[in-house]
This record gives C-alpha cells, structure tokens and sequence, in this order.
C-alpha cells in the first residue's frame, strides 16, 4: 500500500501496475485491500486477475491435499482468475494438455485460456481489459444457466467449480439482503468470486449488478435499465468449493416478491 500511495503521485508516468505475488498465493486479500481502501480506490481500479499455470506441474498442485482444511492456493489462484496463462504447453502432450484446460474450465468456465511457452504472452490479452469490471456479469452466456449433467459429476474432479443460477421476478430486497448475509456468514470461505444481475420489486426500470470476493461485495446499478419488453432475468454466477446448484436455487427464489408480501 505504501509503494502504490508514492506511485499514485506519478500516475501520468505509467499505463499499469502488475502485482506479481510470491508463488501459489492466494489474490483475495489484494483484491479486498484495492477494493475497500479510500486511498486505492481513488487511484486504481482492478483490471483483470492473471494465473500463470505450469502445465508440467499443474496437476499435483490442484490435487495436492492441505492439513486441516487450509486453502489450496493453487485451486484458488484457477477460481479467481479472470485469465490463466497455461505455460509450458510444450512440454506436454496434446491429450494431457486437453485435459487440463478441461480440468480448467470445469472449475472455472469464465477464465480466457490462454496457451503459452516460456511465458510469452500476447500483452493485448492480458491488459486493459476491464474483466473485473462489476457489469461483467451482463456479458456471460446464456447457455452457462442452463443445467449441465456435468456439474453433478464435478465434484469428483475438483472441489471448484462454477455455477449458474437463473430465475424471472422481482426480488424482494429486504429477503434478498438478508439471505445473501446468511450465505456468506456460513459460506464465505468457500466463495471466491460471485456476480450476479438483479431486478428488485419497486426499482421500476432499474437493473441492478454485484459482484463479491469472499464476504465482501461491490454493488450498484448496471449501465443500461431493463429495456421494455425485455424479460426480467435474475441472474448468478458462483465460483467456489462444494457448491450445490439445487440448494442455491432454492434460497435465491425464496427472496421472490409476491403479492403476499404486501398483506
């Protein structure tokens, strides 16, 4: 934070500032510090989160076992990341390399892959991008929301994975709030990354966004409202350990305006 305050009085000086971390460690704390800190946000806004995974090695560390349930770094560093670097592509074989962007994908289906050797990657791929931006969530595919066979069969691959949740209504805000505080008092160790676009009851035309890193979540409203005719689509995006699609369903519609609410 010190080196960052001194850097923001020569701001004009540089286009970018890329934060290396020593190793496998894992980015949320970074990401919190940026986001929550005055200072920081005054001067600097998230452009993307990069990970640079050795294809050689990859495989033992995702499946490496931590003691008493500490957090596998290298499983964390896939989760949140906004593209991943699969270096030393050369030094594998065609069908090991297919499985582990397979692998990749399964725990996280929103991180560009991106091949390369020696670490030599296009710059144009990996800056200024704006892949952290909180409105990301409107350019997700809507094929993501529809319910794979393949996710029951995830969790014996990986504890990370990606899930979709999707819904028409109006939310109750007040139940969403709170449901959503619940969800993160129990589970926030076990989110890493969460988006969602949202249409609260009584917001007329107004369409809402967030997006989270662990407990802590960026709200606000989108750039474009609800066009009319357009349908009214809540839509969520999770990356995390053992999640269960049913169950997040299942809570999210029980934020659902009806008229009842009103009596």
């Amino acid at each position: 934070m010190r080196t960052l305050g001194q850097l923001a009085a020569r701001r004009k000086d540089f286009d970018a500032i890329l934060l290396e971390t020593t190793g496998l460690a894992d980015p949320a704390p970074i990401v919190y510090t940026i986001q929550t800190n005055p200072k920081m946000n005054e001067h600097y806004k998230i452009d993307s989160i990069v990970c640079l995974a050795d294809a050689k090695h990859l495989v033992a560390h995702l499946d490496e076992k931590k003691p008493d349930g500490a957090v596998n770094e290298a499983q964390s560093q896939v989760a949140f990341a906004d593209q991943i670097l699969l270096n030393k592509v050369d030094l594998v074989t065609e069908a090991e390399k297919i499985a582990l962007k397979t692998r990749l994908k399964s725990m996280n289906k929103f991180a560009t892959i991106i091949e390369t050797e020696r670490s030599r990657a296009p710059l144009g791929k990996i800056l200024n991008l704006n892949s952290f931006n909180i409105d990301s969530i409107l350019t997700v595919d809507p094929k993501f929301f529809s319910e794979d066979p393949e996710d029951k069969l995830v969790h014996r691959i990986d504890l990370v994975q990606s899930v979709g949740v999707q819904f028409a209504g109006d939310l109750h805000a007040q139940w969403f709030n709170m449901y959503m505080m619940d969800l993160l008092k129990q589970r926030a160790a076990d989110l890493y990354r969460m988006k969602g676009v949202l249409s609260f009851h009584g917001q007329g035309k107004n369409k809402f966004v967030f997006q989270g890193v662990h407990e802590q979540i960026n709200f606000g409203p989108a750039k474009e409202p609800w066009k009319d005719g357009e349908e009214r689509l809540n839509k969520f995006v999770f990356i995390g350990k053992n999640l269960n699609r049913d169950e997040l369903t299942k809570g999210l519609m029980e934020c659902l305006h009806s008229s009842e609410t009103e009596a």
